[in-house]
């Protein structure tokens, strides 16, 4: 009989801790103010590798494909 009023506490507990508690506040959308990423200067030249190498000095020299539109996807099973 104590376990069954010990989760009875613990059920009512976590109720009313939901019910109550601090919300987080909202977050905001990420803009492409918010991503960071190293850039080459004019000039620099790059090296053009077939197959798997380590470069010392590496370069980003594109990064993209950001999305400026909501993804909507269809609710359900496929």
């Amino acid at each position: 009989m104590p376990i069954l009023v010990a989760f009875a506490v613990a059920v009512v507990a976590t109720i009313v801790l939901s019910a109550f508690g601090p919300k987080p506040p909202k977050q905001k959308g990420a803009t492409l103010d918010d991503f960071e990423a190293p850039q080459i200067d004019d000039g620099t030249p790059h090296a053009v590798v077939f197959g798997d190498a380590w470069l010392e000095g590496w370069q980003v020299l594109w990064y993209g494909n950001f999305r400026t539109k909501k993804i909507k996807s269809k609710g359900g099973k496929k």
